[in-house]
């Protein structure tokens, strides 16, 4: 008998522009988190957990199981949920195996000191390209997609697929690749392999910037509709015009608000850095080095 599709629930976050997903199977009532938030006022230095009680809140009241806590990369945009999620629903937290090439990178950079476990065991998981894993029934597949970060994951479910950052909505484009360890010619391949999926599947998007002259947020379109009018890759760019204008582009745009607590939150699978021997815990910010 064949499997039932997923159900997918999205819940869109407009003080970070991000969206977050459940993603449930109905044959059994397991489900996984797709890119979870947590609430971080910069100016006060205060975490909140509004966005990820409403998500517990989703999930206690469909009566679901939770499995998975899973990221499609490093967020340099919001911090993760995950080891909130984790600690009051269970759930194993999961990212791309290529989490160790960010962490090296960032470690440096933040200067995390010899504790900093720098080979992705922060994580319950770490996913192969190629790997299945499963939530309840459903079958999940797992495609590293690099280029944005070099951790990047795409998951695909059925007709779904969770693509983080690599595309935004077709009007909006593609995601920056001039993070330390990012790659415009990586993002290009990794978009390719995307639009490579069936034309029917759906693809859910991490973010969403609401481009000029659309009125509302969105956060799901097809493969399809993004290989005829994608406004970066669209049209059968090719890769050296894709690359030389996404150079040009990303060396015009500022870092994101939430970098540096984020960056520093998420290369440790959502915990923040060990409290300092007054019992308080710090985020360092490092100058001139993003």
């Amino acid at each position: 008998m064949e499997a039932s599709p997923a159900e997918i629930y999205s819940y869109f976050d407009e003080n970070t522009n991000a969206a977050c997903y459940i993603v449930k199977d109905p044959s059994s009532g397991s489900c996984a988190v797709i890119d979870s938030i947590l609430d971080f006022d910069l100016s006060a230095g205060k975490i909140t957990t509004k966005h990820a009680d409403m998500i517990i809140s989703e999930i206690q009241s469909m009566g679901l199981s939770l499995e998975w806590i899973i990221e499609t990369h490093v967020h340099a945009d919001h911090l993760s949920a995950a080891p909130y999620l984790a600690s009051e629903l269970g759930g194993k937290i999961a990212i791309g195996s290529n989490i160790d090439a960010v962490q090296k990178v960032f470690g440096k950079i933040f200067n995390a000191g010899t504790e900093f476990q720098m080979d992705g065991s922060q994580f319950d998981r770490l996913f192969e390209d190629g790997d299945e894993f499963h939530i309840g029934d459903l079958a999940v597949q797992v495609m590293h997609t690099p280029g944005h970060t070099p951790a990047c994951v795409t998951y695909v479910v059925g007709d779904a697929a969770f693509i983080g950052d690599t595309l935004f909505m077709p009007d909006f484009g593609t995601a920056r690749a001039d993070f330390p360890g990012g790659s415009a010619t990586e993002l290009y391949n990794s978009i390719v392999k995307i639009l490579s999926l069936p034309e029917e599947t759906r693809l859910f998007l991490c973010h969403d910037y609401k481009a000029p002259g659309r009125d509302c947020f969105a956060w799901e379109t097809t493969v399809k509709v993004q290989k005829e009018s994608n406004v970066h890759i669209g049209g059968k760019k090719t890769k050296e015009e894709f690359v030389e204008f996404r150079v040009k582009r990303d060396s015009q745009l500022s870092m994101p608000k939430l970098i540096i607590p984020s960056i520093q939150t998420n290369m440790r699978a959502g915990n923040l850095p060990e409290p300092e021997d007054n019992g308080t815990q710090y985020l360092k910010i490092p100058i001139n080095k993003l």
